[in-house]
């Protein structure tokens, strides 16, 4: 079952994730116009439909390309585990690594530098990520 997406939760994640000067392009969904103009953000809806075609569609090709890649990253590795279960787990592991993609030399590091940063957690809080 997809989430509800509200005018209201698109506000809330534009304040935190948004600059000032941002341009936000999106699929036209009603809730993401009705935040744009509240919060005033420069938007440009673009209506493709739905199906094939507009996946297609140039203007979202690279979003598409990520998703697709995101999925089949996670449904290749994780395909034996409980998806549902662990599913903000495995987009937090690839949102890193899609994050540091540029400098592999230097993932390590981060990784390390993300671990030494991170606050001692039982085993309940891990297993509940």
């Amino acid at each position: 079952m997809s989430p509800v997406v509200s005018g209201e939760s698109v506000g809330v994640w534009s304040d935190r994730a948004l600059a000032g000067t941002a341009k936000v392009v999106s699929d036209g969904l009603p809730a993401i116009r009705k935040a744009m103009i509240d919060y005033r953000i420069e938007h440009t809806p673009i209506v493709t439909g739905s199906g094939r075609a507009a996946a297609k569609h140039p203007t979202f090709r690279w979003v598409n390309t990520v998703i697709g890649n995101a999925k089949r990253a996670i449904s290749g590795t994780y395909h034996a585990f409980g998806f549902a279960k662990y599913a903000r787990a495995y987009l937090a592991e690839f949102a890193f690594r899609f994050n540091h993609r540029f400098d592999l030399s230097k993932i390590s590091a981060a990784l390390i530098r993300a671990c030494a940063n991170t606050l001692p957690r039982n085993a309940q809080c891990i297993r509940a990520a």
